[in-house]
């Protein structure tokens, strides 16, 4: 009995039952969309109410400039007034009423089932591409050019492949396209070709708004589809710091929240630039920036989603230049997200802005540390958070597989760890105590090796002598493999052979089928 039992536990724990343990596992990789943050918080609970204050009162008696007249016909009839220094102020009453009426949560939403939608709200956190760089780094010379619209859709078609990464939003502008109606047209064309994630965009003219809904409307299935189930959301920058309304992202505002879309906007004073120097001062008055932007959404129509989305830059001041890497940036923007969180609005801010021009030693820890406490901090969407160079300035390929693998690091931090009866393992401690000595080839050591460890796709774990074998490569070279890998065999075919006709002949649609792998 003794003999039989041993043989069936040895056959238990064999090659086929390893395997088929670590398979079953598989299906639960300890990351994903959405994980709960909110545990790191720079700000006390009384700093947040001095922060409130001082933004209600900047609302109040010094207000915004450069309203456009629709917007101030809009908000005086709902309360606000025109000071004598033609700015348009907020009574602290309305803003509270106007956050009350605002949008919890919103969606983005997955074209596949194989991605997760994009649960905007709350603590969940989801780490998404951005950044509209106008230049994109080769390689091999490691010098910048100029970014064109086939660079866009290798980005996108890049991420498609990325688990770590769950929004494609828009990376570098197209420099080729001048008109912007194409532009904005070719954007989006883009965004429904090259993935199935969650997507982000920017108009850049208020009159792209309703042929990009009529493409989306296509894709998703007849007129209306989209809105019932957005799977893009809408960015763009309606305020110009310090304090004044940029007309035309304010138009694209208005006529977004008219239509009920996803506003995704961002708003981004330069600490010691268009912002304060002192800090908080810088949160005070982006704080009510965003306030300001959100009443507006909620004057048209209540309820309608937007990110309150404060982004405040931070500045060297030995240089004025931007710091997207500093300290004080990954300070900055967990502060935001608990701003946010103490409105409790949907909320997003940008991380892992690396002022490097290469995917070197000073991107990593620049963009790993804001990556995780932006995380910690629970704000909801992490935009720039793959892939960009040089302060925003340009975008690598290379650098966006690279900091693929670094936020599976910041998001298995996210995730931690799952404390329970199972988990504390006395039942196993004291059979391999007891038994072999070891845990290797535990079933619980080989079931929990998918669900408790993440593993890096490029990053090396390799002994010394063996990576000195294989020539000594560094991560960078890793990424060129897989970015040449990618670029060689993935092109997408999320849409149809028929639709793409159809847009073709609808639209004007610049990216050739040969750029895309069409015949």
């Amino acid at each position: 009995m003794e003999t039989g039992t041993k043989k069936s536990r040895r056959k238990g724990r064999g090659r086929e039952g390893r395997i088929a343990l670590r398979e079953a596992a598989s299906q639960k990789r300890p990351v994903k969309a959405g994980l709960i943050g909110g545990t790191y918080k720079p700000l006390t609970d009384t700093d947040l109410e001095k922060i409130n204050k001082a933004a209600l009162e900047i609302l109040e008696t010094i207000g915004i400039a450069d309203a456009t007249q629709e917007v101030v016909e809009l908000a005086t009839q709902k309360g606000a007034f025109v000071n004598e220094h033609g700015r348009l102020c907020f009574p602290a009453a309305l803003v509270e009423d106007l956050i009350a009426v605002a949008a919890k949560s919103y969606t983005v939403h997955s074209r596949s089932s194989a991605f997760s939608d994009v649960v905007v709200g709350g603590y969940h956190v989801n780490y998404a591409t951005s950044g509209e760089a106008v230049t994109m780094l080769d390689p091999e010379s490691l010098t910048f050019r100029s970014s064109t619209l086939e660079d866009l859709y290798d980005c996108g078609r890049l991420v498609d492949t990325l688990d770590n990464i769950h929004q494609f939003g828009q990376t570098v502008i197209p420099n080729e396209l001048q008109d912007l109606f194409v532009h904005d047209l070719n954007v989006a064309y883009v965004a429904i070709t090259s993935t199935q994630k969650p997507c982000e965009m920017t108009f850049q003219d208020v009159n792209s708004i309703d042929a990009a809904l009529e493409m989306f409307d296509m894709v998703a299935g007849g007129p209306g589809k989209f809105i019932e189930r957005p799977f893009v959301s809408f960015g763009g920058c309606p305020i110009v710091s310090p304090l004044k309304f940029g007309e035309d992202n304010l138009n694209v505002l208005v006529k977004s929240s008219r239509l009920g879309l996803i506003s995704d906007i961002a708003i981004a004073p330069q600490a010691g630039a268009t912002a304060p120097a002192a800090l908080a001062g810088t949160l005070a008055q982006v704080t009510a920036e965003g306030l300001a932007c959100l009443s507006i959404v909620n004057m048209i129509r209540p309820g309608c989603p937007m990110t309150f989305a404060i982004w405040p830059f931070v500045s060297d001041l030995r240089t004025g230049a931007f710091s997207g890497g500093s300290g004080e940036e990954a300070l900055m923007m967990a502060s935001c997200a608990q701003i946010g969180r103490y409105y409790d609005l949907p909320t997003s801010v940008a991380a892992c802005m690396s002022d490097s021009k290469l995917p070197d030693a000073q991107a990593g820890f620049e963009k790993g540390i804001t990556a995780v406490t932006a995380g910690l901090a629970g704000a909801n969407r992490i935009l720039e958070s793959a892939g960009m160079l040089g302060s925003l300035m340009g975008c690598s390929l290379e650098a966006m597989v690279i900091d693929n693998d670094m936020l599976g690091v910041a998001q298995r931090v996210l995730a931690g760890l799952e404390v329970n009866d199972e988990t504390l393992s006395i039942d196993v401690i004291r059979e391999t105590v007891l038994g072999p000595g070891h845990y290797l080839g535990h079933p619980q050591t080989i079931s929990r090796m998918e669900t408790d460890f993440l593993y890096p796709e490029i990053a090396d774990r390799s002994a010394p002598g063996v990576w000195e074998s294989e020539g000594s490569p560094d991560i960078f070279d890793q990424a060129k493999k897989k970015v040449r890998k990618v670029l060689k065999t993935h092109y997408p075919d999320h849409i149809s052979a028929e639709l793409d006709a159809k847009l073709r002949s609808k639209f004007p649609i610049k990216l050739s089928k040969e750029k895309m792998g069409m015949k």
